[in-house]
């Protein structure tokens, strides 16, 4: 997302290093790592200290905002949301998954990809446009990222929004009032109904442990 805000701690780093590991042992051709959690938690934190500490391994990694893939405009979505129903709507169902998986496969494939991107200082929806060859690693981040089925590590981040008050405040994306923490809990249920597809867990303390 661009004017996306990162609060980057000594606690991202740190996970970040970890899952870089991980990543190294797994690693071939064309690898795809996903992470999600709840707003706040750290997942564009997360994915910005991994990509770029593959970096410094030689591996070129591209870091993919899957909540830019919402089938509703920023501007258009509070009104469709209330309009429909907050606990029908807010969900898996939200995302475009058909062009996430166009985005992948053009990945796998060494193709010039369009992908949207969502201006959080308009709230409208630019396009990229992106070579991915030579591009050797995807980094996907997104509430539901993990659900998507071609990745090879997907990494679930624990902390839920109740525990990312503060977070999700200084980062001021959107007005915390009874509308957001409807929503927040409707995500809530939702991403945690797919944290069982996930291979390693980011823990209440920012530890990364594996899945049991």
């Amino acid at each position: 997302m661009l004017e996306d805000v990162l609060l980057i701690t000594e606690k991202h780093r740190a996970a970040g290093e970890a899952i870089v590991k991980e990543v190294l042992k797994r690693k071939k051709e064309k690898f795809i790592i996903a992470i999600s959690g709840e707003s706040g938690s750290g997942k564009s934190e997360l994915t910005h200290v991994v990509a770029k500490g593959l970096r410094k391994h030689g591996i070129f990694a591209k870091p993919v905002h899957a909540d830019n893939f919402y089938n509703t405009l920023p501007l258009e979505r509070t009104e469709w949301r209330i309009k429909k129903g907050i606990e029908n709507v807010v969900g898996l169902s939200e995302y475009k998954w058909d062009e996430i998986n166009k985005v992948i496969d053009d990945f796998r494939n060494d193709r010039q990809s369009s992908m949207p991107c969502v201006d959080l200082v308009t709230e409208q929806v630019d396009t990229l446009t992106t070579n991915f060859k030579g591009i050797d690693m995807l980094v996907i981040d997104g509430l539901y990222a993990i659900k998507i089925d071609d990745v090879d590590l997907r990494v679930f981040i624990e902390l839920t929004y109740h525990e990312t008050k503060k977070a999700q405040k200084d980062r001021g994306k959107e007005p915390q009032n009874e509308y957001r923490m409807r929503v927040l809990e409707q995500e809530h249920k939702q991403v945690q109904s797919i944290k069982n597809k996930a291979d390693l867990f980011v823990n209440m303390d920012y530890q990364v442990v594996p899945a049991k």
